[in-house]
Order: C-alpha cells, then sequence, then structure tokens
C-alpha cells in the first residue's frame, strides 16, 4: 500500500524545490522586487494542492513539481497586482512591492511572475500539457472576473449574498479547485473523479472565506495575525455585511448604512453589536460547516480507497479550524 504525506510534508518538498532564484541578475531594479517578494513565503496552500491532488491517484509525478511552481508564481502574480489596486502597504508583515519599488515596477514584476508560471507549464510532458494550459488559463481568466466583480461591489451601494458567493467563487475559490484538478490530471484521474475533486476544492474555498470574513470581525487579533475590523474600517462588503444588511431590524439596517459613510470613533464596536443582534456570528459558522459538509460529500464520492483521501481532510480541517 502506497504511503500518503501529509501537508506539512508535501509542503517541505515543495519548498526545497521552489527555494532557488527564479528571474535572472539584470535588471536588477525589475527581478530583485520579484525575487524579494517570493522569498516572504506565504502558506504555500495552492501548491501543495497540486501534488495532494496527484497523490490522490497515483505516486507523485515529477512533473507536479513545476506544475506546482507554476501556480504558486501565477498566485503571487495575482498578490502583488491586487495590493496595487487595493493601495495596500503592508503584504504578510513586510511593504508591499508597489510601496517599495513604485506601481510601475510591481505592475511588470508581476508580469514577469506570470511570464515564468508559463515556462515552467512548458516543461510537462505533452501528455498532459493541453488539458492543464486550459484549465490553468480558464482560471486566470476567472480570477480576473472575480477581482473585477470585487471591484465593480466597492461602488455599489448593496450586493446581494448570491452576487457575492460568486465573486468569491471567482477570486479565490477556483485557484485552489484548479490546483486540486491539475493535480489529478498529472495523477491519471478519470473525469467523473476530476469534477468531484474540483468541486471538493471549490466549497473548500468558500468555506475557508466565510472563515476569514467571520475573524476580520469576530477573531482574537493575536491569533489572527492582523486588525480585528479591518474590514469594517475599509467598509467591505463580506459575508456578514451583506447577511446583516439583509436580515437585521430595520432600524439595525439603517445604522449600518449610515456606519458605512463615515469612519468615527467606535465604528467597528458599533457595526458588531448590530452583527451580534441579528445572530451574524452564529449564521457565519453555520455558514462556513454548510461548505465543509458540501466538500465533504465530494470527497466522499472519489473513488479511490478512503485512506487516500485522509491528508485531503486534514486540509480540510487544517484550512478552517480557527474559530477565535
Amino acid at each position: 500500500m502506497q504511503f500518503m504525506h501529509s501537508f506539512e510534508e508535501l509542503l517541505s518538498g515543495f519548498e526545497d524545490y521552489f527555494s532557488h532564484r527564479h528571474f535572472p541578475e539584470a535588471p536588477g531594479t525589475l527581478y530583485d522586487p520579484a525575487e524579494s517578494f517570493l522569498g516572504m513565503g506565504g502558506k504555500r496552500v495552492r501548491p501543495v494542492m497540486c501534488l495532494m491532488g496527484n497523490e490522490l491517484f497515483d505516486e507523485i509525478n515529477p512533473d507536479a513539481y513545476p506544475l506546482a511552481t507554476a501556480v504558486e508564481l501565477f498566485h503571487n502574480f495575482t498578490l502583488i497586482h491586487d495590493d496595487i489596486m487595493d493601495k495596500a502597504p503592508i503584504r504578510r508583515g513586510q511593504p508591499t512591492v508597489h510601496a517599495r519599488h513604485g506601481e510601475a515596477t510591481a505592475l511588470l514584476a508581476g508580469d514577469v511572475m506570470l511570464v515564468a508560471a508559463y515556462d515552467y507549464l512548458n516543461r510537462l510532458d505533452s501528455r498532459y500539457l493541453k488539458k492543464i494550459i486550459q484549465l490553468f488559463n480558464q482560471t486566470a481568466r476567472e480570477v480576473c472576473e472575480g477581482q473585477q466583480l470585487d471591484m465593480d461591489f466597492e461602488k455599489r451601494e448593496s450586493v446581494s449574498l448570491e452576487e457575492y458567493m460568486q465573486m468569491i467563487g471567482l477570486k479565490t475559490s477556483v485557484l485552489l479547485a484548479a490546483s486540486l484538478r491539475m493535480g489529478a490530471i498529472l495523477g491519471g484521474a478519470g473525469e467523473g473523479n476530476q469534477q468531484h475533486l474540483y468541486a471538493f476544492g471549490k466549497k473548500l474555498g468558500m468555506a475557508f472565506q466565510v472563515q476569514d470574513d467571520y475573524l476580520d470581525a469576530f477573531g482574537d487579533p493575536e491569533k489572527f495575525g492582523k486588525q480585528v475590523g479591518g474590514d469594517i474600517l475599509a467598509n467591505k462588503k463580506t459575508f456578514l455585511l451583506i447577511h446583516a444588511l439583509e436580515t437585521a431590524s430595520a432600524g439595525g439596517q439603517a445604522e449600518l448604512r449610515r456606519l458605512m459613510q463615515g469612519t468615527e470613533d467606535g465604528k467597528v464596536e458599533k457595526v458588531l453589536q448590530i452583527f451580534r443582534e441579528s445572530g451574524i456570528d452564529s449564521w457565519a459558522m453555520s455558514l462556513k460547516n454548510n461548505f465543509l459538509e458540501e466538500a465533504a460529500t465530494h470527497l466522499e464520492e472519489i473513488a479511490v480507497l478512503s485512506n487516500r483521501k485522509r491528508p485531503l481532510t486534514d486540509l480540510m480541517h487544517y484550512l478552517v479550524q480557527r474559530d477565535k
């Protein structure tokens, strides 16, 4: 029986493969910022999901490592560009690329990361290349669509829960889902198994986003690693705010809309009070658990021995284990 690796073991193997210089030395003004951004780390969840998707069906194909690298480079490209669009000064506790080197260099650093991702894809065996490029490109388009919708929503007074879920599905979930499915293609998975694994990744991504929105409002800042209430201060439309605007009392809804117009003292606490009175905290946990149950159902449907699925079950709990 094949030994299945844990997320931590696969992460260690990927870090060994990934931790080298990916770009030329010159011009250093372009490539050094890109290298230093990659060196800041991150959870590397998406590339490890490529390896997990592969190992669910067969021993890890050597092509899984360049594929995982392409995914990680693409993800970092999106982060650099997102930070420019969001005017974010900090990422992973460090100044963002545009804050340190200017927007023009940050745009180019993101662009060369995307080009480098295709260089890694080009190393794959031609048997898999067409299917993987097709899924990679579809995913890249969808992530861009999700980011545009996110920016569109900032200008709108109201967004429905259904619209927000569609946006999160594109912006966050499809890359998790595609990472698993591309790995499964390398592992020789059949079409039906690939579809269930992709659906598992999408539902897990949705649960992860609900968790993230919840922690921003109700988390312990020391455990969460960033300022609680940041989304509220930024008037971001999250699962919590959208549901509160749909379900709070008439007075609560009016007060929320008023609070979203300004930056008064105590704004975060006032919004959280309305959230608690409307039961938004328990609703969010219930929604997260619904997504996790749907994810688990798709994982169950995959036609491989159950012991092979254990690392993915562990990953599911790891990504959404924090309730405080």
